[in-house]
């Protein structure tokens, strides 16, 4: 099927100020409640409040001083931000449950080696606390550079969703996903990449990364996001 971001439909809309990074730091997080946002069940801190207060579901949260002397990198960003977002009864399946994508400071810098990692924490289905799993791809930068050390995901949506980060815009946009769009990993991130692009122009489809669970995740109760990268040398997508 052709897809294009004039062929989906946008059920919301956030716009948020663009900041410099300073020394490796936003100083601010991005939440998103995906089940406030699409009328489904809502994580922890906007169960049983009123729609309308909920700011449609996204916030900032700011980064204290504590926070970054103590939780250092991604994987520490992430479990602080897991603890914060449930509570001691919180299972795996809950609706507060949240998947943390974080970054530490030098995400990006390309004078480390291995600095386009991120980590991804959540809830393990197989033990009941937190599981993190490093990964690849331009996602983490591409956050970084966007304004944010971190995103959380959380709530249960009814339906599936798209959730487009555009850095340049300032803005986070959710959208429905289509009927009859590819769950397979390599096709969607290929498709979705050339969706949300600025242009075909390599440039362009380099700047886009994907984050999905693949046809996988449909069947199993654990399995792991990929995340893609525009290969310029191949001219395709990579995961």
């Amino acid at each position: 099927m052709s897809l294009t971001m004039n062929t989906l439909r946008r059920i919301a809309e956030w716009r948020y100020e663009k900041k410099p990074l300073s020394r490796g730091y936003n100083m601010r997080t991005l939440a998103i409640d995906l089940g406030a946002i699409s009328g489904g069940k809502p994580g922890l801190a906007l169960a049983g409040k009123p729609r309308a207060a909920s700011n449609a579901g996204f916030s900032e949260k700011p980064v204290s001083a504590e926070m970054k002397k103590k939780f250092v990198g991604g994987k520490g960003f992430g479990l602080r931000l897991l603890w914060d977002g449930t509570k001691p009864s919180t299972k795996w399946d809950d609706p507060e449950n949240e998947i943390v994508i974080a970054m530490g400071p030098v995400c990006g810098n390309t004078n480390y080696p291995g600095s386009g990692k991120s980590l991804v924490v959540s809830l393990s289905p197989m033990t009941g606390v937190p599981i993190d799993s490093n990964v690849g791809g331009y996602f983490g930068p591409f956050l970084k550079f966007s304004g944010f050390d971190a995103l959380e995901l959380t709530g249960k949506s009814e339906r599936d969703l798209i959730v487009f980060l555009n850095g340049d815009a300032g803005t986070v946009e959710i959208f429905e996903s289509p009927e009859g769009l590819e769950s397979d990993t390599h096709i969607l991130a290929d498709k979705l990449t050339h969706a949300f692009a600025a242009s075909e122009a390599e440039t362009d489809l380099a700047s886009v990364s994907v984050v999905s669970a693949g046809r996988g995740a449909e069947h199993t109760v654990l399995g792991l996001l990929n995340f893609s990268l525009y290969d310029r040398r191949r001219g395709g997508c990579r995961v």
